[in-house]
């Protein structure tokens, strides 16, 4: 066996703490693991944060962080991985933004980390203590980061796009209902 690269395994360190934690918060959200909602709590949450239809957006929600963070600890289709976080974490920033930025004031902190986290690892690699090196990269290429990264792009804006329109459509009826 040939030297330990540090380099390596600070990415293997780094992709384990990000995706550990990203795939345990998405099996809270598929299966009510560790405390979480399931998909029926979470949909129900989703609906409330304005995100519709809750029950879609719940499992969307929750494949990205878990299927996402999987990959990532894995190390297999790291670009497509980095973006999948990315793009899902942007949902996230979205709803915690109005609060600032620190996570002690309802703030998207958190959730911006862990974006930042997946789109840098995807775009940095996994390193060799991955299954991408295994597999001599056959699942990370430049293209495929490049293809998934606009698709997580696209993906995003359209989500946050359309609870925002709604978020806003919402407020007004409410304001319009309130007497005077």
């Amino acid at each position: 066996m040939g030297c330990v690269h540090r380099k390596d395994l600070g990415l293997l360190a780094l992709r384990a703490a990000v995706g550990g934690v990203l795939f345990g918060h998405g099996t809270q959200k598929l299966f009510g693991w560790f405390g979480g909602g399931g998909l029926e709590g979470t949909a129900q949450a989703m609906e409330h944060m304005g995100f519709k239809p809750g029950g879609q957006s719940a499992l969307a929600a929750g494949l990205g962080e878990a299927g996402g963070g999987a990959l990532l600890v894995a190390g297999l289709a790291t670009p497509v991985a980095g973006a999948v976080v990315a793009g899902t974490m942007a949902g996230a920033i979205s709803v915690h933004f109005p609060h600032g930025f620190f996570v002690t004031k309802g703030g998207y902190e958190y959730p911006a980390l862990l974006g930042v986290c997946g789109l840098a690892i995807g775009l940095a690699g996994p390193g060799r203590y991955s299954l991408d090196h295994l597999t001599g990269h056959a699942l990370d290429r430049s293209w495929l980061g490049a293809a998934a990264f606009a698709a997580a792009a696209a993906g995003a804006v359209m989500v946050v796009s359309k609870r925002e329109r709604g978020v806003r459509e919402a407020a007004s009826a409410a304001m319009e209902a309130e007497p005077e």
